[in-house]
């Protein structure tokens, strides 16, 4: 199966760029978009020095990395997710939205703080249509270690959609990263996923610690460990 062209939209971003990183570094074809094309450029010059010509990223305007992609990834603030995924929404027909929307609502970021009807990801499925297949993915998962490809990332994915396709094209997505993924249903179980960002912060703050993650048991592992 062809690997799909990446654009990772926030890619400027801590999240963003550490995503984009461990898929280029992968062999995927990744762009890194941002509303200031000029920027994007800097993060795509950035990411390429960390590559050391394993890949290349490139970096362009939002609007022209989700032309080129063939699967889109949002990796934004919350306040910017609904705005920059609906100036897109032509663009995104007939693709597959990663959305990675917390919905942290600053300064108390370590307290859930979901908004009405209880998924940030479900209602943006809602806002763009059928047209496109939104899933839920990586809202747990720490940007301190993406960029180091030597470290284990010790935190398993949830993987929530309405789409079975979709999902499983996110859950490999993850594997490739080095990352363990799971479905975990329909896309309203986001909420859970959104929701625990804000617990693993406050986890961080409290034992003072960077990365805290989430592992799930009683399943028999893709990764071979116990």
């Amino acid at each position: 199966m062809n690997k799909p062209v990446i654009a990772v939209l926030g890619g400027t971003g801590k999240e963003g760029s550490g995503l984009a990183f461990r898929w280029a570094y992968a062999g995927y074809a990744v762009v890194v978009g941002s509303r200031n094309a000029e920027r994007a450029a800097a993060a795509a010059d950035d990411l390429n020095r960390l590559l050391a010509g394993r890949a290349a990223v490139s970096g362009l305007s939002n609007l022209d990395a989700a032309k080129a992609a063939t699967l889109v990834v949002l990796a934004l603030p919350y306040a910017a997710q609904r705005s920059t995924a609906m100036e897109l929404k032509d663009s995104l027909q007939g693709k597959i939205l990663i959305d990675v929307t917390v919905p942290l609502a600053p300064p108390k970021v370590d307290c859930v703080q979901l908004p009405e009807g209880g998924s940030a990801v479900l209602a943006l499925q809602h806002d763009l249509g059928a047209g496109v297949r939104v899933v839920s993915a990586f809202q747990n998962v720490s940007a301190v270690h993406l960029k180091d490809p030597n470290h284990r990332i010790d935190c398993d994915v949830l993987v929530c959609g309405d789409d079975a396709d979709a999902r499983e094209q996110a859950v490999q997505l993850a594997k490739a990263a080095g990352m363990v993924a799971w479905h975990a249903g329909a896309l309203a179980n986001s909420a859970a996923s959104e929701a625990l960002t804000s617990v693993l912060i406050a986890i961080n703050k409290r034992y003072k610690v960077p990365a805290a993650g989430i592992r799930i048991s009683g399943v028999p592992r893709p990764d071979g460990e116990n």
